[in-house]
């Protein structure tokens, strides 16, 4: 019989880059001056498409220019406590509120206007202000009084991805820069700069080095996968005895908790020798797809319906979209799915990072230590809330 899982068991100067690689179907470059000397910050952020001199392939232009950027430090000093955490309601965003919370930070979550606000933040102790990256004159107020950003945030699968990937994070480092943010912490994608061919991660790429040439001081971290992302994809859909969908691919993710991510850039955050450093965080081991549901198939004590879908629908499907304009997004985040379904490891080494750290490797929650604790939790809830329905059972 199909478990149906309750709603509240669910896991919950100046500077020019022209950026050209071949076999590419888009590429971004961008312009950025700052004029020291001048009062008044604006920021534009524009995009352009034209085609390419092949006439194969589009030129995706992201252009960004700051004018009259006024750096307000030194001023009044600020406590290297006072954080602002963008994308706190998300899967990292909102361990990383957590974790600054139990580590005594004061933080400030910056937030889109919702019809149904984040007071979870609000009851851990976090401040939530509302803020708009797609809108830039919304985020200045946001900076003041904070030490050091982490930015967490990337847009919703309904948007465009340049709108706050690209055109977003520009207006959030131009403000940052001018209001003299003393720290930029930024999440990325492992790999990112071996595929121009996917959007959001050369997206990824270029506000990296964006924010490398930005003057600013910064810790670009580049993330494999999480392990909380497993949950949805694979271990609810087997206890519900839905369809599981996967692909033929032999690619392999080394998934990390969202929690290990979260102690581990604190870390960094306190350590004055990485900044300036690009690091890559990665699990434990590197795990295909059919890997992972075996394991939650094995832990749930029941078999996955598997549906299947070659590579080749999925590149198929993308080449389809590309021919309308309206699915152009559609098709940019096939492009990341066929990457993600492609032979290739998206891990590294962690012994040096670890070393860096200070950390011990022992203290990395394993795949298999994560979805057990997991399995075991929710079995044990539904087998309490079985009990719970047959007490109250009225017979006649």
């Amino acid at each position: 019989m199909a478990l149906r899982l309750p709603t509240q068991l669910a896991t919950p100067g100046k500077f020019h880059h022209h950026h050209h690689r071949t076999k590419i179907h888009s590429a971004l470059s961008w312009r950025r001056t700052l004029a020291p000397d001048a009062a008044h910050l604006s920021s534009h952020s524009s995009p352009s498409i034209s085609p390419s001199s092949t006439g194969r392939c589009c030129v995706v232009k992201c252009t960004a220019e700051t004018a009259g950027a006024v750096n307000l430090a030194p001023g009044t000093p600020l406590r290297p406590t006072s954080i602002l955490v963008v994308g706190a309601t998300g899967t990292l965003g909102r361990q990383v509120v957590r974790r600054a919370l139990d580590e005594g930070y004061d933080v400030r979550c910056l937030v889109r206007p919702r019809p149904s606000p984040a007071d979870f933040l609000r009851d851990w102790g976090a401040t939530v202000v509302n803020a708009d990256l797609s809108k830039p004159e919304t985020i200045p107020a946001t900076l003041v009084g904070i030490h050091t950003i982490i930015d967490c945030a990337t847009g919703r699968p309904e948007e465009p991805i340049k709108k706050v990937d690209w055109e977003g994070k520009v207006a959030l480092i131009q403000c940052a820069k001018a209001m003299g943010i003393q720290k930029y912490v930024f999440f990325s994608i492992h790999n990112c700069d071996k595929h121009p061919e996917v959007p959001l991660m050369e997206i990824k790429y270029c506000t990296e080095k964006f924010i490398q040439d930005s003057g600013l001081t910064h810790i670009i971290i580049r993330l494999c996968g999480f392990m909380q992302g497993l949950i949805g994809q694979y271990a609810v859909p087997i206890l519900e005895e839905k369809s599981v969908w996967g692909t033929d691919a032999p690619t392999r993710i080394a998934y990390m908790d969202t929690q290990d991510i979260a102690r581990l850039t604190f870390i960094a955050l306190r350590n004055e020798e990485i900044n300036g450093k690009l690091l890559t965080f990665a699990g434990p081991r590197a795990w295909t797809s059919q890997e992972v549901i075996t394991l939650c198939e094995r832990l749930a004590g029941q078999d996955a319906n598997v549906t299947t879908v070659p590579v080749s629908v999925l590149r198929l499907t993308r080449q389809v979209t590309r021919f309308f304009e309206w699915t152009n997004d559609v098709a940019d985040r096939l492009t990341f799915s066929e990457v993600l379904t492609s032979d290739i490891v998206f891990s590294v080494p962690m012994t040096e990072t670890y070393t860096l750290l200070g950390v011990d490797s022992k203290d990395i929650v394993t795949l298999e230590k994560y979805l057990q604790d997991y399995f075991t939790n929710i079995l044990k809830k539904l087998k309490d809330l079985k009990a719970q329905s047959k007490q109250t059972d009225i017979y006649f």
